[in-house]
């Protein structure tokens, strides 16, 4: 018997204005769909617990998979597989999505769509399996996106909608009898009714001709003539007869959108997408999930450890007409305080283009009013009611907040857990944006969609993966979603396996359908480590933030970046984020001792100028006005950007202006506040304020950096974002640890090192930092006490002997801890001098020091990953070469078209003098695409990616040695081959063991 659904289930003072009181109703709403423990950090883990779980993070710290299944047609021992799969590989989680934009042939949407009989099956199975393999399973809230059932049709209360409008000119005099102008725009597929909801007049301005762009109208001369029409006939004369004038009359349909999700169908019957911005459409999408999904064993599921979060994709709600939803008028004079149906001319939307215009400042303001409406809706009636239900289920909610002109800052403050990504967002302070939302509201996660390039499909690496994952940890993201994992086969999938996202429309489609169809899934378990172990050093304690930048509008996705923190603020170590003003109003942060919200980001200054997003006129919210006011007289530094004299409100209700500018001008007389006339002098207002960025670079400096704070204990992540240049300098680091010593994490061997070299100051110590293009490291400020075992030997050091071990400097490369021994380390023979902090100085002297080896001649086997018997099939076949200089494999003689794995393996010769006192760094110079290093038979820890300078000094010994590197490459060479029409354009990728590859030695000695 099959299991069957069952229905179970110092704040300022101020005075607000009309507007802003009518909003904040709303907002309080809002603010309860927050924690109780806003602003509250993260849960913290002890310094030993934290250092504990570095070396194998828990699941919940491990990055996940979006995984793409064609509709049900998935045999449920293939999902437990590839659950095994990714848990054996070292990741968290899978998100099941019902997403094939590459299926070419019918994926049966009646027999096997999505929520099916035999999809709920599928669904249980990857549950039941997830929870044997401690990992977690999330669940879109759809099928495809945006968020859509096939309970409902185009004419439901409950589905998506549109004003259409339709628009006939007559000259003044001209009498019209008979049909309304029908809409502009002709309804989709499926739309059947429509209901009228206003006619209208408007006279054109003078000198305005039809067919103009943004077709300028009186505002003055518009007549509601809705009264007028019998049935969808009017009898109307314009005005002014021979005056010359032209006269638009409009009729305005409300109607269901027929919008449908991504790529279908997906369901017999089609499934339509439901209305973000009513209850309405929540409650559909939750009525099918209780009545055709969750039968009593996936709710227990749910309950149980493999239950992670419903998922929903950001909010693509696509219309050639104007994106309205039921009782529109009500909602929007209740929010902003006035009628908005005399504006209509001028919100009205072809294509998403704005049709016609009143004057640019009312349109501007009208359309910052709607736009605000619709945040606060999808905010109250989708989020809060989806979030409620998903926590009954005993899961999270996590989405992406973005789309659409709506508040995405203030949404992630919401939302368990919001998600950017790395296609759609065009720079960090996208994510930044979010960050400001999550931190606020002292909340977790923020996750990215992490790795997708288009026409990347088979071609993508992990360095190229790992370098933007990376950079978007420095931005906030604490878990990486990869896009992605596709489902084994489905009809009509080529080798080496259905790809949900290519071939994309005949070509090459978005990547990556990563698993075990690609070579480098070999090597995958040391890439998942670094995201496992960054994102466990990034989700404890709290995010400490240098500046808040506050935007009239809470946008994500646009890439607007902060004016000169974003290019060069960065690179002198600044760090900051974005809180828009109903993030302000809904987390209600404090000010203590100079610092906005001190339990939470801590922000030490804002900035703020005019609205970046409407030409930077100087618009402020009167409630933001006066809440500013307040910070200023609690402590915390403002710099002011522009010409402030004549602020305005944001909408269209200017009532306020006179207590605005008061404001205003309170706050620009306070003592913290300074205001400069333009972006640059920006640095010029920093400087007048005393305001300088927590963590100080000896240099200007690519470095990106994130600073988590936990008790007794200061983590700072730190990645090189330059594609081409070494960071290679000093960091001064604040820290409120007692006797803070620093210690490099590496966060892909899982390795701890103590830092010596270093200086400490009154709350700071002051490193090293040397990073290679797109590689990562994170300090640690902790006790000396902190109890981790320390280098190759299994052994720490004790405590005691660890805190006099504080040295100023050295002329050696480096002094190491390995257990109980520091150790002088030098690339030349001679002797040394380390200076102690006290001043004390100490002489090593190392006696020799072997020359430096090209490596040049490999012997090289190739598995060559070729198309097997069926889709999901692979061949391997094997090939020698003995290379006497490194080379391409597209460069060498019959691996041209080949992918797969290399190993090449050479010996070396160190003589029979090889003791402890000597070891060696192996430099492969250019590796493409993963690799892992084998020396004597000894497998190597995880080696850093990004950086392929290896020491492999503990392993080599008197003699003969021999080293094997085994290099993974992507699939796109074999693809070019085997799939032309598709993949034939894309250039051949430099594959193999590139080198220079050199044997570089040292020598060491005890200090």
């Amino acid at each position: 018997m099959h299991d069957t659904p069952s229905a179970e289930h110092p704040r300022s003072g101020f005075t607000p204005s009309r507007r802003l009181f009518l909003g904040m109703s709303a907002a309080a709403g809002t603010a309860a769909a927050l924690s109780t423990t806003v602003g509250a950090p993260a849960a913290s883990a002890s310094p030993r617990s934290f250092a504990g779980a570095f070396p194998d993070p828990s699941a919940a710290a491990r990055a996940k998979f979006r995984w793409w299944w064609p509709h049900g047609l998935v045999d449920p021992q293939e999902v437990a597989r590839e659950i095994d799969q990714a848990a054996d590989a070292g990741f968290g989680g899978m998100e099941v999505a019902d997403v094939h934009h590459s299926a070419e042939e019918d994926l049966d949407p009646a027999g096997h769509g999505w929520g099916t009989l035999p999809w709920r099956e599928a669904l249980t199975t990857a549950l039941a399996q997830a929870e044997k393999r401690g990992i977690v399973v999330d669940i879109t809230i759809g099928p495809s996106w945006p968020a859509a059932v096939p309970t409902i049709t185009p004419q439901d209360e409950a589905a998506v909608r549109e004003l259409a409008h339709g628009v006939r000119y007559l000259a003044s005099g001209e009498e019209v009898s008979g049909a309304l102008p029908e809409p502009e725009v002709a309804p989709e597929h499926g739309v059947e009714a429509r209901t009228l909801v206003a006619v209208q007049a408007v006279r054109l301005a003078d000198g305005a001709s039809p067919g103009d762009r943004r077709c300028k109208l009186k505002a003055d001369t518009l007549q509601d003539l809705t009264s007028s029409v019998e049935g969808e006939e009017l009898t109307w004369t314009a005005p002014g007869e021979g005056d010359g004038s032209t006269w638009a009359l409009f009729a305005y349909w409300e109607r269901g959108s027929g919008q449908r999700p991504e790529a279908g169908p997906h369901t017999e019957p089609v499934s339509y997408v439901v209305d973000h911005f009513s209850s309405a459409g929540a409650q559909a999408v939750i009525d099918f999930w209780e009545e055709n999904i969750l039968t009593s064993r996936i709710r227990r599921l749910l309950r149980g450890s493999a239950g992670g979060a419903i998922f929903e994709d950001s909010i693509e709600m696509e219309t050639e007409a104007t994106l309205w939803t039921r009782d529109l008028p009500a909602a929007f004079e209740s929010h902003n305080g006035y009628d908005p149906m005399p504006y209509l001319p001028v919100l009205v939307r072809v294509d998403e283009d704005q049709v016609f215009s009143f004057d640019p400042d009312t349109d501007r303001r009208v359309l910052n009013d709607f736009n605000d409406l619709l945040s606060q809706l999808y905010i109250d009636h989708h989020i809060t009611p989806i979030q409620d239900w998903a926590h009954s289920l005993g899961m999270g909610y996590r989405i992406q907040p973005y789309g659409l002109q709506t508040d995405a800052v203030a949404k992630a403050a919401v939302v368990d857990n919001a998600e950017g990504e790395s296609l759609g967002f065009k720079n960090l302070d996208d994510f930044r944006s979010l960050a400001g939302g999550r931190d606020l509201a002292g909340k977790k996660i923020l996750s990215s969609e992490a790795g997708a390039v288009y026409g990347g499909s088979y071609s993508t690496t992990w360095e190229q993966t790992v370098r933007t994952i990376a950079r978007e940890y420095a931005a906030g993201v604490n878990m990486a979603v990869l896009h992605g994992f596709s489902y084994a086969d489905a009809p009509g999938a080529q080798w080496p396996g259905f790809a949900a996202f290519t071939p994309y429309n005949g070509g090459v489609g978005y990547s990556e359908s990563w698993g075990p169809r690609h070579p480098t899934w070999q090597h995958v378990s040391d890439v998942s480590g670094f995201f496992a172990r960054a994102q466990h050093t990034l989700q404890t304690g709290t995010p400490k933030i240098d500046m808040a930048f506050l935007r009239q509008k809470g946008y994500a996705g646009s890439g607007f970046g902060a004016a000169y923190f974003t290019k060069e603020g960065v690179r002198k170590g600044w760090t900051h984020q974005f809180v828009s003003p109903r993030l302000l109003r809904i987390t209600d942060p404090e000010v203590k001792d100079g610092r906005l919200a001190p339990d939470g980001p801590a922000y030490s200054l804002m900035v703020f100028e005019g609205d970046a997003f409407s030409g930077r006129i100087p618009t402020m919210e009167l409630e933001t006005a006066q809440r500013l006011v307040g910070y200023a007289r609690a402590g915390l530094k403002i710099l002011v950007v522009g010409d402030w004299s004549s602020p305005q409100q944001p909408g269209n209700d200017q009532g306020s202006a006179e207590e605005l500018s008061q404001a205003m001008a309170e706050l620009l007389a306070e003592p913290t506040v300074h205001r400069v006339d333009s972006r640059d002098d920006i640095p010029a207002g920093l400087e007048a304020l005393g305001a300088r960025p927590a963590v100080s670079y000896s240099e200007d400096s690519p470095l990106l950096h994130l600073r988590r704070r936990d008790d007794d204990l200061d983590l700072y992540y730190f990645t090189n974002g330059s594609d081409s240049e070494t960071v290679d300098h000093k960091v001064t680091l604040p820290t409120g640890v007692r006797d803070a010593y620093p210690f490099e994490l590496d966060l892909w061997s899982g390795r701890v090192d103590p830092l010596p070299v270093h200086t400490s100051g009154d709350g700071t110590v002051e490193v090293g930092v040397r990073l290679a293009p797109g590689a990562s490291t994170v300090i640690a400020l902790a006790r000396p006490s902190w109890s981790v075992k320390h280098g190759n030997s299994g052994q720490a050091m004790p405590p005691g002997q660890l805190k006099k071990l504080r040295l100023s400097g050295t002329d050696a490369d480096a002094v190491r801890v390995d257990g109980r021994k520091t150790l002088v380390r030098a690339s030349a023979p001679g002797t040394y001098t380390t200076t102690y902090e006290s001043g004390r100085t100490a002489t090593t002297a190392i006696d020799s020091v072997g020359d430096p080896v090209d490596l040049t001649s490999w012997e090289l086997e190739v598995e060559d990953w070729q198309p097997g018997g069926s889709a999901t099939e692979t061949d391997v076949v094997l090939h020698e070469r003995a290379l006497t200089s490194l080379a391409p494999w597209k460069d060498i003689a019959g691996l041209a078209d080949t992918s797969g794995i290399g190993r090449y393996t050479t010996t070396v010769d160190l003589g029979e003098g090889w003791t402890g006192g000597h070891g060696a760094y192996l430099d492969l110079g250019r590796v493409s695409d993963t690799f892992r290093v084998t020396v004597n038979g000894t497998d190597l820890p995880p080696c850093d990616q990004l950086d392929p300078v290896v020491d492999i000094g503990p392993w080599l010994r008197n003699g003969s040695n021999t080293i094997t590197v085994e290099v993974a490459t992507t699939l796109i060479n074999r693809m070019r081959a085997f799939r032309p029409d598709v993949y034939g354009p894309v250039r051949r990728q430099d594959y193999g063991l590139l080198g220079p590859v050199r044997l570089l030695p040292y020598g060491q000695a005890e200090l």
